[in-house]
């Protein structure tokens, strides 16, 4: 009776050991990890004037501005999940101010110019569900030169919070910044 209750137990231990290491995988991580860019004013502890969420894709070799990423066709801009900017007060981008409030983000690249476009549908996925009549505001930035290749779709602030950058392969734009 004793070798059948630990034949029993050594059958529940094995059967739940296997149990537990398929609930131990997980997945790999994300060929274009999400990434946050946040502007605050005054530094850490601060409330930010914007925050922008993102996904990152890679270069990896590919011609992606012109080539993955045809110019002249409206880009979910970046990876994944449609890239969103929350607005914790009025901005104003170039020429045009946007409400306080969360939009997400689309672009139209091509060589020599850009539009950025802030919508007010959000959580979507790429730009399969882009809605143009819910566009707030269009705005158009002259693409540049970056210093160096760039291989990760980038978002930043620069720390004054006068311009906001996007950079990716040896593309930059940088959008000036009133709030």
């Amino acid at each position: 009776m004793k070798k059948l209750k630990l034949v029993v137990l050594s059958l529940f231990l094995v059967a739940g050991a296997s149990q537990f290491s398929i609930a131990q995988k997980l997945p790999g991580v994300d060929p274009s990890p999400a990434d946050i860019s946040i502007f605050r004013p005054n530094g850490k502890g601060t409330t930010p004037v914007a925050k922008v969420v993102y996904g990152r894709p890679m270069k990896k070799g590919r011609t992606m501005l012109g080539g993955t990423e045809a110019y002249g066709k409206l880009w979910r801009f970046g990876a994944n999940e449609t890239s969103e900017i929350k607005l914790y007060q009025d901005v104003t981008f170039g020429d045009k101010t946007i409400k306080a409030g969360t939009y997400s983000m689309y672009a139209i690249p091509d060589k020599t110019e850009w539009t950025i476009i802030f919508n007010s549908k959000l959580d979507t996925w790429g730009a399969f569900e882009y809605d143009e009549s819910k566009d707030v505001a269009r705005i158009k930035v002259p693409a540049g030169k970056s210093e160096s290749e760039v291989e990760a779709f980038t978002i930043a602030f620069d720390d004054k919070g006068k311009t906001m950058i996007i950079a990716w392969e040896n593309t930059m734009l940088k959008i000036p910044l009133k709030f």
